[in-house]
């Protein structure tokens, strides 16, 4: 996870395919795919005005879906507070 949070860091937003993808049914959240996506987790992340933040880890959604689905839930839970913070 390091390195990939190392090559987010280093790309940004232009990090791509198959480092990091948008997340199916979730609103401005995009997942960080360690190992280009061989890894079993995931972070789950979005800008919030001038930095990337990351939200949550879990699986990946093949792994364990229903694991995927609470660490979507929570991402998206703190990261919305985040963005309503001044």
């Amino acid at each position: 996870m390091r390195n990939a949070i190392g090559k987010l860091e280093q790309a940004g937003e232009a990090l791509a395919y198959p480092h990091s993808s948008s997340v199916r049914g979730a609103e401005n959240l995009r997942e960080l795919r360690p190992r280009a996506g061989r890894s079993h987790w995931r972070g789950f992340y979005r800008r919030i005005r001038a930095e990337i933040v990351i939200g949550a880890f879990g699986p990946e959604a093949q792994v364990d879906p229903p694991g995927f689905a609470r660490a979507v839930r929570a991402a998206e839970e703190r990261l919305d507070a985040e963005e309503t913070r001044s």
